[in-house]
This record gives C-alpha cells, sequence and structure tokens, in this order.
C-alpha cells in the first residue's frame, strides 16, 4: 500500500504543477475529483501537443524549378531511343528465335544460320512512308529539344512552352502514324509461323510515349510561371491557427 500511496502522490504533483489540480497539496481536492481532473490534464497535453504540431510546417508538391532541367534531359533520351529504332539493322519483327526471317525498319531478311537473303523493304510504299514518317519526327523532335533548352536551361522564357509542346503533339502524331502502318502491312510479307515485334520497334514507341509525356507537360507549365521562376511563395500541408 506505501508504493501506490507514493505513486498517486507523485501524479497528483504533478498535475498540480501543470496547473490543473491546484488544492492537491493543500487538500482541498478529494479523491473523488481525481477521474475529473486526469481528463482535464490529458486534455491539456493533447493542446500542447497541437500547439507544437502547428509551429511545425511541411512544404509538399512539385518542385517546378527542377523541371527546368528534367524536361530537356527526358527529349534527349527520347531522341535516343528514336535514334536506335531508326538506326537498328534488325529488332524490328522477327520469327520465333529469329531463325528464319527477321526485318528492320529498312530491310528484311530470310534464311537459316550464316546464309541469309536480305532485300530492302523500301522497294514498298509502305515501307517508304514509314521511314518518312519516322525521321521527320526525329526532326521535329529534335527541333523541340533546341527550343527547349534555350527556354528552359539558358533563360527562361515561357512564351515558347506551349509551341515546344505543340511540336512533340505533332512529332507523336507522325509517328503513331508510321507504327501503326509497318506492322498492318508487314504481316502481308509473312508466310507462317509465329512473330515478334521486338526491342527495336519497341524503342520507337518508347520515344514516342516519352514524347507525348512531355508534350503534355509543355503545355501545361505555363499555368506555373512563378513556380518555375521559383518566385511562387511555398503552400504548406500544416499551418498554426
Amino acid at each position: 500500500m506505501s508504493h501506490l500511496s507514493c505513486a498517486i502522490h507523485s501524479n497528483r504533483s504533478s498535475l498540480s504543477r501543470s496547473g490543473f489540480t491546484e488544492g492537491w497539496s493543500s487538500g482541498k481536492v478529494s479523491d473523488k475529483d481525481w477521474p475529473e481532473n486526469f481528463r482535464r490534464a490529458s486534455s491539456h497535453s493533447r493542446r500542447r501537443h497541437k500547439t507544437a504540431l502547428s509551429h511545425t510546417m511541411f512544404r509538399c508538391g512539385i518542385s517546378y524549378p527542377r523541371c527546368r532541367w528534367i524536361l530537356p534531359l527526358l527529349l534527349l533520351f527520347a531522341i535516343i531511343f528514336d535514334i536506335i529504332a531508326i538506326a537498328a539493322q534488325s529488332g524490328w519483327v522477327e520469327d520465333e528465335g529469329a531463325k528464319t526471317h527477321y526485318a528492320s525498319m529498312w530491310k528484311q531478311c530470310r534464311g537459316r544460320s550464316e546464309q541469309w537473303d536480305c532485300k530492302s523493304l523500301m522497294e514498298f510504299p509502305w515501307a517508304q512512308a514509314v521511314a518518312a514518317l519516322m525521321i521527320i519526327g526525329l526532326i521535329i523532335l529534335v527541333i523541340a529539344f533546341i527550343i527547349s533548352f534555350v527556354a528552359l536551361c539558358c533563360s527562361l522564357n515561357i512564351a515558347l512552352l506551349p509551341l515546344i509542346g505543340g511540336f512533340l503533339i505533332l512529332a507523336v502524331i507522325v509517328q503513331i502514324i508510321a507504327l501503326i502502318i509497318y506492322p498492318v502491312k508487314f504481316n502481308e510479307l509473312i508466310y507462317e509461323g509465329y512473330y515478334d515485334y521486338t526491342w527495336a520497334y519497341g524503342f520507337g514507341w518508347g520515344a514516342t510515349i516519352l514524347m507525348l509525356g512531355c508534350g503534355i507537360l509543355f503545355c501545361c507549365l505555363p499555368r506555373y510561371e512563378e513556380d518555375i521562376s521559383g518566385m511562387a511563395k511555398p503552400k504548406y500541408i500544416y499551418t498554426s491557427a
């Protein structure tokens, strides 16, 4: 009992110091008031915790100034992907294991082992159209990259951002047409068996998807001019009342 009495006396003393249970030391407050005073002390503790949180503010959101470097970098990756797709000598389509038939954007090869008979696809009008569209898309992409580098990295020119977005959307449309025409028409050259559209063809789609995403961002960024320039006031998740 002596240990329990000491513990109760300690709790009462701490409550008295908090200002909620004045009278414990003088005996003016009886034991029946203990639950009520304990609840008041708990409420006081919660208010103190909330007050402490009100002085801790967390900033959250997109770091728009970093977009000035990230977007041109993404366009550079798109250029690399496009060059790989266009320059590849194989990898657009092949039969199972590329054992007897494979093709790039420019040619197709039939045969087995080391003996391959390769013929240019440029004798077909559709293949010429695919090559022309892919190259046009790459040229537009390079132009958009150069303008984006000037507009975002050398200086901040918000007026050019929608123009870059328009160039990228145009390049996306051009390359999607090319990437759809190729499998549709190439299937007419397949005699039999199971075929896959493989890595180089995938790089073409990868470049197109990157261009689409960047084009949307470039069209939306003018709304956040102050954020991009770093002049916007920081926004916080939690602020003091």
